[in-house]
């Protein structure tokens, strides 16, 4: 009797030098994984415990499954009790002092869970086949990640991200808002051609608006960092896109929602893009 193997899972850990700390990771593949012949694309993912949480069992079923959809790899990081240092911006920690260890975290990523994934399995050799990305506070760090190592990754996806972080207190009325951290993150480095970027927000990611705009703060911070990526040569629609989902929330089952339409921004089949040009 003839059978099919939808898709490979398994979990693991690896023991991080810059972390000194075992880090629990989940491995998926398609199910014709281990017979081919090429190497796959590779997501990689924050907050990798959310997995269950998010159904992505069965949206990564299902994008293998789909034919506009590249067959890929996806690895999901667990995060652990340290969350608040160890996302971030590398080097650069907020004003209360959180992400305090998000360059240790950074360099984990880099210097050791990189080369790990390519000696141990059939993922691709080039940047541009590696995608990363997370949610909230993980999404900042997946952005901040990708945008500064060009050379490792192609492309980000960011769920809600924490864009607000921020070198000091916001200050009332303060309409250029300049101490989110990552808009001179973005500023202080060149264009880098072929990166891409993919942002999602809910309409009640949350209720606050601190310059009155009528916008809540989640949106318009992710608009700006939009903004700043355009000053720098990047351009919208090609090299960005923006998703906004209407009484999306800050949650898992919004940003599992949203999964889908990432999966297919990041992966395209070649025909795929034909068709939407």
């Amino acid at each position: 009797m003839g059978f099919q193997i939808d898709f490979i899972s398994a979990k693991g850990h690896f023991l991080s030098k810059n972390l000194n700390r075992k880090v629990q990771f989940r491995f998926v593949a398609p199910g014709n994984y281990k017979k081919s012949e090429t190497s796959f694309p590779l997501l990689l993912m924050n907050d990798g415990q959310d997995y269950q949480g998010m159904n992505l069992e069965k949206t990564l079923k299902r994008a293998f499954a789909d034919s506009t959809i590249r067959p890929f790899c996806y690895v999901g990081i667990a995060c652990n009790e340290d969350r608040m240092n160890e996302y971030g911006v590398s080097g650069i920690p907020d004003f209360k002092n959180r992400g305090k260890r998000a360059a240790s975290y950074t360099k984990f990523v880099i210097e050791e869970f990189i080369p790990f994934l390519k000696e141990e399995f059939n993922v691709s050799d080039t940047h541009q086949d590696w995608v990363y990305c997370g949610m909230s506070l993980g999404g900042l760090s997946a952005f901040d990640i990708m945008y500064n190592h060009p050379e490792r990754f192609g492309k980000v996806g960011v769920f809600s991200g924490s864009f607000w972080w921020r070198k000091k207190a916001y200050v009332k009325g303060d309409m250029l808002d300049r101490s989110r951290i990552i808009l001179d993150v973005i500023m202080n480095r060149t264009h880098v051609p072929g990166q891409k970027f993919w942002f999602q927000c809910g309409t009640n990611d949350e209720l606050a608006d601190r310059n009155k705009n009528g916008v809540i703060d989640a949106i318009d911070d992710t608009l700006d960092v939009i903004k700043e990526l355009q000053k720098k040569g990047y351009s919208y629609p090609s090299d960005i896109t923006y998703m906004e989902i209407k009484e999306g929330k800050h949650d898992l089952p919004t940003w599992g929602h949203a999964f889908p339409g990432f999966l297919r921004w990041a992966f395209p089949t070649t025909e795929s893009l034909k068709q939407k040009r």
